[in-house]
């Protein structure tokens, strides 16, 4: 997918990201910092992902979400910290036109997957505490992996429509981003050629993609709050409660960072907070969502503890 020349200018062929920082003496810190968040994002979620594997307590449908959900933060953090990373390392900033593209298109994959996937986690905790007679036909094996594939499909279709869409635009002048990635917005401000369509584009298909959903998890978890509301014993309702305070966390931090990021295009002016924002979207919502399943879930706790200690015990029977 090369850019051809157009009537205004050379099409440019790559792309100059600016990164965090511009001193040479922060880099290494920045080189760490990142790093570090990387290991503990990929640790952290994989060591989830094998605990709901291999603990049968776990074997249910709202650890199944989780899995996938873990497996989807891996996905969004690899999509830009390493590339950031090996920047950092080469000092080189240039990035080709389609790889570019192609790092837009997983971004907005994963993240579209992320946004359906909280939603069904919301129907699940719905179905549960609202309809416990029904629950087990209503979320069964076959429903799990269904809502799943949907997601998938949605997201696809949603990453592909934004990234063709971009493919269309011409870029013959200025190729500097000030940023650590490619997104619709940095790029939006280098087009050459009219965005007014492609923003009304992401209006509309940001509506479908996140305002449904959204409202979806709002409308279940009132529902929940009033069903939750009517048990009569206190430790009832906080057990039910602490089955869904995760993952309301987990939303409140996903949609509120996302919003406020996609609301700013009409900026003339891409700003140090757009990097703030950015961090937060890549590195530090897939970093904390395994941190608030694990310190807020003891089953999990106790998963992941039965399967350390498994292992050492299996070692130390090893040595003897």
């Amino acid at each position: 997918m090369q850019p051809e020349s157009g009537a205004n200018g050379t099409a440019i062929a790559e792309f100059i990201l600016l990164g965090l920082v511009e001193a040479p003496g922060l880099q290494p810190v920045v080189f760490v910092l990142f790093l570090f968040a990387y290991l503990v994002t990929v640790g952290g979620n994989l060591s989830i992902l094998a605990a709901i594997l291999v603990e049968p307590k776990l074997h249910t449908p709202m650890y199944f979400f989780l899995g996938n959900l873990s497996v989807l933060d891996v996905g969004c953090i690899s999509v830009t910290v390493p590339s950031v990373l090996s920047r950092l390392l080469s000092h080189k900033h240039a990035v080709p036109y389609g790889a570019c593209l192609t790092q837009l298109f997983f971004f907005h994959l994963f993240v579209g997957v992320d946004c359906f996937l909280l939603t069904a986690m919301a129907y699940d905790r719905f179905l549960a505490i609202c309809r416990p007679l029904t629950y087990s036909t209503r979320m069964s094996q076959t429903v799990q992996r269904m809502l799943v594939a949907a997601s998938w499909a949605c997201a696809f279709t949603n990453a592909l429509t934004h990234t063709v869409a971009m493919s269309t635009l011409n870029f013959c002048g200025p190729n500097v981003i000030n940023h650590f990635y490619c997104d619709l917005p940095q790029l939006f401000q280098l087009s050459c050629s009219s965005t007014q369509l492609n923003e009304l584009l992401l209006f509309a298909v940001g509506f479908i993609m996140a305002g449904t959903p959204m409202a979806l998890i709002v409308i279940s978890y009132i529902h929940v709050a009033a069903a939750v509301l009517r048990i009569r014993s206190a430790e009832g309702r906080k057990k039910a409660f602490s089955t869904c305070g995760s993952h309301l966390t987990v939303v409140v931090i996903f949609y509120g960072s996302g919003i406020f990021n996609y609301m700013r295009l009409g900026s003339t002016k891409l700003s140090d907070k757009d990097k703030a924002v950015g961090i937060f979207n890549t590195v530090i919502n897939p970093m904390l969502n395994p941190i608030i399943y694990s310190l807020r879930n003891p089953d999990v706790q106790s998963a992941l503890w039965r399967m350390l200690t498994g292992r050492r015990l299996l070692a130390w029977g090893g040595l003897n």
